[in-house]
């Protein structure tokens, strides 16, 4: 009995929480801890980034808090170059991305389509710096027919017959947003490559409510604040067989913030060296959240990724130390002849 008493205490104390979320549009943004693997999400001016490709194809997936109340994320992207000049050293991107996620009992959801660009110009054979932007259309919804309230509980379990007090059915809002970012890359030799980025999301600071209070002394709750990143990662050749890829990764929006630092190990196990086989083994830490284990292949211009974040703050309490799990896949190919009309020494790890 008390252990169906604290659930219903738990479940409670979450739909109040949904329902804040809804009123003050305080969401949990769409994020991936394999952020180096949703490039656009993490940079416009990572639009097609490549050093020795023309195209990506990519997706990722996140399964959150499974023990708790689910949350569930996924995007597909692709992204190629155009525009290239005669040594392909300087190039126009443009990609375009749909992310899509949904948490809890009430189906909170954000659907978005977003389109980007970025120009990528080399400032010397070992330097490039890249802008880039993006626009996007976002949609969320939430089903307050899933929710429960307070007035709902008789003092023994939730009656959803009983009236709420609240909105009835599904409903949604809608709103454009704008990014925009910039990236500094170095690449000296064939063993050494770094790059830092910032970029801002939000730029336009959208409003996003479910409520029409867009106007007088409340209206700038509802607008997303900007919300300023930074990246920071290098690879560095250790020998033939081994590649070193740090990151560091800051981001903050209003009251809140959230810092990855980790890396990743390649090691070579064969094939040509435009398309190695590689297997991939690293670890992240979120700062006072958790830690992310991380494994993949790289095969054939296609790299597949799994992740896990292993909870280390006081939510482990409740969801039992389970986390999110992650999964990613990129694809990198040519639909154009470069070959090496690409004068730029920008390495191919």
């Amino acid at each position: 009995m008390k252990k169906r008493t604290r659930s219903y205490i738990i479940a409670g104390v979450l739909a109040c929480c949904l329902g804040t979320i809804a009123e003050r549009s305080v969401a949990q943004g769409i994020h991936f801890s394999q952020y180096y693997n949703a490039p656009m999400l993490l940079n416009p001016a990572n639009t097609s980034l490549m050093s020795d490709k023309d195209f990506r194809l990519g997706g990722n997936y996140r399964s959150q808090w499974s023990s708790i109340v689910p949350y569930n994320t996924f995007s597909a992207y692709g992204d190629f170059q155009v525009a290239r000049n005669h040594d392909y050293s300087n190039w126009l991107g443009i990609g375009g991305a749909i992310f899509n996620d949904k948490a809890g009992d009430g189906e909170l959801s954000l659907t978005r389509f977003e389109g980007c660009m970025a120009y990528h110009l080399s400032l010397s054979e070992v330097s490039m710096i890249s802008g880039g932007v993006s626009v996007g259309y976002s949609q969320r919804s939430l089903n307050f027919n899933k929710l429960s309230y307070g007035m709902q509980w008789d003092g023994f379990r939730f009656d959803p017959t009983k009236l709420n007090g609240e909105k009835d059915g599904i409903i949604k809002t809608n709103f454009i947003d704008v990014g925009a970012g910039v990236n500094y890359a170095f690449f000296p030799n064939e063993a050494v490559y770094f790059k830092v980025g910032a970029g801002v999301a939000h730029v336009n600071q959208p409003t996003e409510t479910f409520y029409n209070s867009t106007t007088g002394n409340n209206a700038g709750e509802n607008k997303l604040s900007m919300r300023p990143t930074l990246n920071i990662d290098a690879q560095l050749r250790i020998n033939e067989v081994f590649v070193l890829n740090p990151s560091l990764y800051f981001t903050y929006q209003a009251k809140s913030y959230q810092a990855v630092a980790g890396g990743l190990g390649m090691f070579y196990l064969g094939g040509p060296k435009e398309r190695p086989t590689q297997l991939i083994l690293g670890a992240y830490h979120r700062v006072m959240e958790s830690v992310i284990a991380v494994a993949g292949m790289e095969y054939a211009n296609t790299k597949l990724m799994f992740s896990y974040d292993y909870t280390v703050s006081s939510l482990s309490v409740e969801n039992k130390g389970n986390g999110a799990f992650e999964m990613s896949v990129i694809y990198q190919g040519l639909y154009g002849q470069m070959g090496s009309r690409r004068t730029i020494n920008c390495p191919r790890f």
